[in-house]
């Protein structure tokens, strides 16, 4: 239970559920400051720094679409931070074949087996091909 106290004259339901948007998209943009670092913007001009905010914008969007996939029951509740370290920022050794390329992942934070449902997952979003 929580208290409001507030000068709105609206209906007690709309303003307690303006506030609650409101923390949620706090609770966004933080995630955001945190594991995307999107008010890191260093560079000196005013054009290389939109662009660096658009990237960490859609590197976030990303990361969010990825949240909101079917992912398997292990990984559903990670936050941003989570999937990030655990699945993108990861080291991966390249092996180069005659007739195939391999990426050979650590096993530290995601066996081979959950790594091939999460991908599995993903391949799921595909729209079907237009006859």
């Amino acid at each position: 239970m929580g208290f409001v106290v507030t000068n709105m004259p609206m209906e007690p339901d709309w303003i307690i559920r303006f506030y609650n948007q409101r923390g949620t998209a706090e609770q966004y943009i933080k995630e955001g400051k945190q594991a995307i670092n999107w008010t890191r913007l260093s560079c000196k001009g005013m054009a290389q720094n939109e662009v660096r905010l658009q990237l960490h914008a859609l590197a976030y969007n990303i990361g969010a679409f990825l949240q909101g996939t079917d992912l398997p029951d292990e990984i559903a509740d990670w936050s941003l931070t989570s999937l990030q370290t655990r699945l993108i920022k990861i080291g991966a050794r390249v092996v180069r074949h005659a007739r195939a390329i391999t990426f050979q992942l650590a096993e530290v934070a995601v066996s081979g087996d959950l790594f091939n449902r999460i991908l599995a997952a993903i391949h799921r979003l595909r729209a079907p091909p237009v006859p």
